[in-house]
């Protein structure tokens, strides 16, 4: 099955974010254990945890976005009919569409000049630069307002709808709804109806008449 480039970009960004939870779970290990076995916290612990709580949440919307994994209210959505449900999608769509198009245009100008200062975070041994981070939310911003219009425009040319793509992603990562999946296998005859049938002359055996026995 082939995902579009799109379903795999935001896998990808959601593997990233896994494994750096896991770096995350470590780290907090390592600073708690040194803290209260040897009075020694782990240098930068604080200033790490902090700026990959941000990463490791923008990293994993686009995937969220894609599959329909966010939170949402369905008392008015399951109250109107096919064609008010496919407006409140698109009002959806849009707001997220705005929301996140907001949220780059104003990430932008604080990446560009904690990268011309050198921001960082911490003091003394460890110091944690903050544009990469910065930088990290601009461009899975971006990423989320384009996964909001592709969503727009599978929806408005009818390749997903209610329960086919919109929630699990199956109808567009298929290329197909799961309504119109053709099955490349011939059709059996079903068994009842060839038992049924009557059976063709030239497969019939002729059994031989038994000669009578001779007194």
């Amino acid at each position: 099955m082939r995902f579009p480039v799109i379903a795999r970009l935001a896998r990808t960004t959601h593997v990233v974010s896994a494994f750096w939870v896991l770096v995350l779970a470590a780290i907090i290990f390592v600073d708690v254990m040194g803290r209260y076995l040897f009075s020694q916290p782990l240098l930068g612990a604080t200033e790490i945890i902090a700026n990959s709580v941000v990463s490791i949440t923008f990293l994993q919307l686009p995937l969220a976005i894609y599959q329909g994994g966010m939170i949402r209210s369905t008392l008015l959505y399951d109250a109107v009919g096919e064609r008010a449900q496919r407006w409140l999608r698109t009002l959806a769509g849009v707001l997220g569409l705005a929301f996140f198009l907001g949220t780059a245009f104003s990430a932008w100008g604080p990446a560009l000049e904690a990268l011309a200062v050198s921001e960082y975070e911490g003091e003394g041994a460890l110091r944690v630069p903050t544009y990469p981070v910065r930088f990290l939310v601009v461009a899975t911003s971006i990423f989320a307002a384009y996964v909001y219009l592709h969503l727009l425009c599978l929806d408005w040319t009818g390749r997903i709808g209610p329960g086919q793509g919109d929630e699990s992603g199956q109808g567009d990562e298929s290329g197909q709804s799961p309504g119109n999946s053709l099955s490349l296998e011939p059709e059996s005859e079903p068994e009842s109806s060839r038992a049924l049938g009557p059976e063709p002359e030239s497969e019939r055996e002729q059994q031989p008449e038994l000669a009578s026995p001779v007194p």
